[in-house]
């Protein structure tokens, strides 16, 4: 299956302008010092355990709930923990947790909305990490009310939940990882065939739905602009169920399909720095650090895992990684992160989104390229 890809996406490629015959294969392993995804990795955790719960991903005023910039950053960060073989980071961040059984529970998010079912993603990884059972039961229920339709929803949600749907689907590319990051956690937490496909069915409706001819992304139908941390969400979606869904799964080649068309365009618009820009397709738009961190966390997987040719996409994934690094202040924050972004219906909405540092969102997947390069395993 995976050869006719490559082939498909090398002659993309080769349309395009690539030669990639004359390329040569980039180290993923070899870092200049301070650069280290074991450094980065490092910084960008302990940068974390150091603050508060964070109010969507921002510290100006005190957390009312866990909100899903903060999950991803602690996914990330257990996810370098394991990477290194760090029991003590493992257990400081199973430390950060604890206190959502008593004193913080009413932090735990309510299992409304695609932005706090996520949530099950952590305690399902802390499960996996050998942290018992409990964490388990947690995750399960925020995988599982994904799927079981309240009483009050909108017509529109009970029809997408007839269909076998999640009745939170909105065609957000948002989604992409909210919904199948739980799912497909479950699945790895429990066995149980139901996650995974729920989550294969879910990205094949949005691939089907929103994916454009050139592989890219409109924020949503309604905001046709291809919002770069957007288009992330999608990259990292894909990505990430590759990795865990099973060789043999019929939902497979098409999320495949989907994945190495995008990857193949995101190769024709990354600066010559290695930055991806806040609108992928749009020259005068500016350098954006966690739509960039996003695209090349997808590439690094993909070339780990071999879904994509080495040659072309490895020097790719390394300019991505070491641009980065230089976004990264002397407080350990990532700086040229677009803020929390709804969708919008004009260019300007998203030219003129604040550009921050220290914001989760961009933390987040940066910590995710660490572990990702740091990681020795093939698929989960």
């Amino acid at each position: 299956m995976i050869s006719w890809q490559k082939i498909s996406v090398t002659i993309f490629l080769l349309v395009l302008g690539y030669g990639i015959s004359a390329q040569k294969v980039i180290d993923l392993t070899k870092w200049p010092e301070g650069k280290t995804p074991e450094q980065i990795g490092m910084r960008i955790t302990n940068k974390y355990l150091s603050l508060p719960h964070s109010h969507w991903g921002k510290y100006r005023k005190k957390a009312n709930r866990i909100t899903y910039p903060d999950v991803c950053t602690w996914l990330g960060g257990l996810w370098f923990a394991e990477a290194t073989h760090n029991e003590d980071l493992i257990t400081r961040l199973e430390e950060r947790f604890l206190p959502l059984y008593s004193d913080e529970k009413h932090l735990l998010p309510t299992p409304d909305h695609v932005d706090n079912n996520v949530f099950g993603a952590v305690p399902l990884e802390l499960y996996l990490q050998g942290k018992g059972k409990p964490y388990l039961e947690l995750g399960l229920y925020y995988a599982d009310t994904q799927w079981e339709v309240p009483a009050d929803v909108k017509p529109e949600q009970k029809d997408y939940a007839d269909k076998g749907y999640s009745w939170q689907t909105r065609i957000w590319i948002d989604d992409m990882f909210m919904i199948t990051a739980v799912q497909a956690q479950a699945y790895r937490a429990s066995g149980d065939p139901t996650y995974i496909n729920r989550a294969a069915k879910e990205m094949v409706l949005y691939l089907d739905e929103i994916q454009l001819k050139n592989g890219l992304f409109h924020h949503s139908p309604d905001a046709p602009f291809a919002w770069g941390r957007g288009n992330g969400w999608m990259a990292v979606g894909m990505a990430e169920l590759l990795r865990i869904l099973p060789s043999d799964h019929s939902q497979r080649e098409r999320i495949m399909q989907g994945y190495l068309k995008m990857m193949a365009t995101l190769l024709t618009y990354q600066a010559e720095d290695g930055m991806w820009r806040q609108l992928i397709d749009d020259k005068d738009s500016w350098k954006e650090t966690s739509g960039t961190a996003m695209f090349t966390y997808a590439l690094i997987r993909g070339v780990k895992n071999g879904w994509l040719d080495e040659k072309s996409y490895s020097s790719a994934a390394r300019k991505g990684w070491l641009a980065l690094t230089t976004y990264l202040n002397e407080e350990d924050k990532l700086t040229e992160v677009c803020g929390g972004t709804n969708i919008g219906f004009d260019r300007a909405h998203y030219m003129n989104r604040p550009r921050v540092e220290g914001d989760l969102h961009g933390q987040a997947p940066f910590l995710w390229c660490a572990a990702a390069l740091i990681d020795s395993k093939i698929n989960f």
